[in-house]
């Protein structure tokens, strides 16, 4: 199966918006702590499903977003290609998701909390503020990080 999808966090006073997916049935992320998104529907861009998901999940609407990279999460019979962004810059009345548990967690916690170890990779890229990536992520049946690859992309039109 492959899927593609979109990871935004949600960033202020330097807390991610982190959901806790505790509430749907057979969910490969039950239990985790994740940023919010979910699967493109037909003919959205990254930008349009982002900006979808994020708004059903949490009742914020995107201002501006910076798109940050592409996770490649291999999985069981998953390959999903996660469009990664993050924003601090949007505007609403927070909601009640129906996939689990929002909460703003500091930045510096996020690691400790019940994430996918590949996870943990792309938090340090978004501290690092390193350029555009693809991060590749291969897990074995039971979740256990197998073996990752990194690929960068900085601006070289300067």
């Amino acid at each position: 199966m492959v899927i593609n999808s979109t990871l935004c966090y949600l960033i202020r006073d330097d807390a991610y918006l982190m959901l806790h997916r505790t509430k749907k049935e057979g969910d490969y992320n039950k239990d985790k702590w994740i940023g919010v998104g979910g699967k493109f529907e037909e003919k959205e861009s990254p930008e349009d499903c982002v900006k979808r998901e994020v708004l059903e999940e949490t009742g914020y609407c995107l201002k501006s977003m910076r798109y940050r990279g592409i996770v490649t999460f291999l999985y069981q019979d998953i390959t999903e290609y996660m469009h990664l962004f993050t924003s601090d810059s949007f505007e609403g009345e927070e909601i009640v998701c129906d996939e689990g548990d929002l909460e703003w967690v500091p930045i510096s916690e996020a690691c400790n909390l019940p994430i996918w170890e590949g996870d943990k990779l792309f938090f340090r890229l978004l501290e690092e503020n390193a350029p555009f990536f693809s991060l590749k992520l291969e897990y074995d049946d039971k979740g256990n990080l197998l073996k990752h690859t990194l690929h960068s992309y900085p601006d070289n039109t300067k």
